[in-house]
């Protein structure tokens, strides 16, 4: 199975930007920790981090042509804005699960709004870098039929 992990703009700051909302763990250790995860239940995992909305299209729409199995996506702050990447992530009909570590449900009101949730097979927010970690398995128990 191959799973990518997509995120948007400014997680590249982690463990600088808020670190009371997001953690003082940078943004290597989120990936060395899904790296992890992803030799323990043996599956293929690459990684992709983008500012620029445009990217991170071109990067859904690659997906299926590399013949991606899921897609764990935090789209960050193009949650709420974004129709494009909704539009892309519908485009290639790969099962993808949306991921935020802050509980954007208890932030401002503008965080509540999500392009991607309807089209998600799930959404896990609040749980830090362990969101990644449970919506990789939400990918693989499905496709497991679990």
């Amino acid at each position: 199975m191959k799973i990518a992990i997509i995120n948007g703009p400014n997680l590249n700051m982690l463990g600088i930007r808020e670190p009371e909302i997001y953690g003082r763990a940078d943004y290597n250790e989120l990936v060395r920790m899904i790296k992890e995860h992803a030799e323990r239940r043996n599956i293929e995992v690459s990684f992709f981090q983008s500012n620029h909305e445009g990217a991170i299209v071109d990067f859904i729409q690659q997906a299926y042509f590399d013949k991606t199995d899921g897609i764990v996506i935090n789209p960050a702050a193009y949650t709420h804005t974004s129709v494009a990447i909704a539009d892309a992530l519908k485009a290639v009909s790969i099962p993808f699960v949306e991921v935020h570590i802050s509980a954007v449900e208890t932030r401002e009101a503008f965080r509540q709004i999500s392009y991607v949730r309807d089209i998600a097979v799930s959404t896990v927010t609040g749980k830090g870098f362990d969101g990644y970690i449970e919506a990789m398995d939400i990918l693989i128990d499905r496709a497991d039929g679990k």
